[in-house]
Order: C-alpha cells, then structure tokens, then sequence
C-alpha cells in the first residue's frame, strides 16, 4: 500500500469536513483537569475539552478586563472551535475569537498574540462565509499579520509569513492577491520550521496554483514525512489527512 493510502487507513477518518481525528489518550489515560484551561486546550482534539476551556478563560477575562494571557488564549481556541462545531455555531466561534483577540491587541499592543489570533479568525470567517465577509476582513487580515511581522516574526514559528502565504494566494489579484509572494511567505515561514506541516501544506496548494504538479507533491510528501509537532498536533495530524486525500487526488500511488 503506497504511503498516503497507509496515513489514512491509520487514521480511519471518513472523507469530508469536519475532520473527525482520533483522540489520543491523555498520559495514563486520565482526563484533564477541568478547572485548568491549558491542558483542557491541549486535549482540543476532543471538542467537549476545547469548549470547556474556552469557556474558562472567557470566564477569566470577564472578572478581569486586562487579563491579557485569558484574551488571547481565548480567541486561538475560539479559532480551532471554529473550524469544528457544526456548521450553526462556527460564525458565534469565529465572532467570539475577533472580539476577544482586539481585546487583547488592545491590552498589550506590542505582543503578537492578539494580532496574530484576531487574523487568524478574521481569515476563518472570511473563507467560510462568502464574498461578503472576505472583503470586510481582506485588508485587516493583512494589516494585523503585518504588524505580527513587525513585532515578532518569528513568533509561533513563522506563523505570520505561514498565514500572509495563504492570505496572497486566497485574495484575487485585483485585490492585492499574487502567488508569487505566495510562495515568497511561505518558503520564509520555512526558515523558521523546516519540518512545519501546514507550511508545506500551504505551499503545495499555492505550487498546485501556477501548474508546478511536480513540486506541490513533493511538498504533500513532506508533509507525510514530517515529525508530528506535540504543540500542534491535532493541527498536524489534520494535514497529514489532507495531504494523503489531496495526493491520492492528484493520482499518486
């Protein structure tokens, strides 16, 4: 069995979003502790935990309004929450985590972290709802990951270059979109993690965009190949499932 067929019988995940990943056992097999949001939120692969712990530090920041750690923790996992509820409470998500990020640009505007996390939402909401929605956020999106790159490049390992990568290759180019800056971003958000799996991911997105089927596979490959990052890994065992779907697309065996 070819390499991208084996990822995705371990994996036995049916096709179509939201992905539904296994949930690997917290260390022996005991479950997080409920009152403690950072590991409820490093168990996000299992959603009741993702939920429980944003609303934990959304608790947090509504007793304290400068609790800056409560505001941006809130809107990354307002972020993920996102991408997996159903289809009903995605835009409440995505909402929740735009207003919490400003809060916490708001409380330390020198940080990346609130930047970085209101983009990010901001970007969610503008692929998931329409035309409508993409124009309302394209210039902020762009404007809040260029002030991540002016506070702190390197901060989440390149995951301003990783995102504005996506953002030139989703935006037409009427509107500022280009692919060349596409792959510009992305290659530079490699510089930070060469094993980065979403990097690759995106960037064989954007080669598969200007016809470079050659390299947008090896970038699939790599991102089979690729250590599982433990910060990230509902995140990277997502991509791996993507890639393996994309690349048996593309007629690899």
């Amino acid at each position: 069995m070819d390499r991208a067929l084996l990822l995705m019988a371990l994996l036995a995940v049916p096709a179509g979003p939201p992905l539904q990943i296994p949930v690997p056992a917290t260390p022996s097999g005991a479950q997080p502790a409920r009152d403690d949001p950072d590991r409820l939120y490093a168990d996000r692969a299992h959603l009741p935990s993702a939920r429980r712990a944003a609303d934990l530090w959304e608790a947090r920041g509504a007793s304290d309004t400068r609790d800056f750690e409560a505001a941006w923790k809130l809107a990354r996992a307002c972020y993920w929450l996102g991408g997996h509820v159903p289809d009903a409470e995605r835009r409440r998500e995505y909402e929740r985590g735009i207003d919490a990020a400003k809060r916490a640009a708001k409380i330390e505007p020198r940080r990346p972290e609130g930047h970085f996390w209101m983009a990010a939402n901001m970007g969610a909401m503008a692929e998931s709802f329409g035309l409508v929605a993409g124009l309302r956020y394209r210039g902020a999106v762009k404007r809040e990951l260029e002030t991540v790159l002016a506070i702190d490049p390197s901060y989440q390992q390149g995951s301003a270059d990783r995102a504005l990568g996506r953002w030139y290759l989703r935006v037409p180019g009427l509107l500022g979109g280009s692919k060349r800056k596409s792959v510009e971003h992305l290659q530079r958000s490699l510089g930070y993690n060469p094993d980065s799996v979403s990097s690759h991911y995106f960037l064989a997105e954007t080669y598969l965009e200007i016809d470079r089927g050659a390299d947008a596979r090896a970038e699939l490959r790599r991102v089979l190949d690729a250590p599982v990052d433990p910060d990230w890994a509902p995140e990277d065992r997502e991509f791996k499932l993507k890639a393996a779907r994309l690349l048996e697309t593309l007629g690899v065996r």
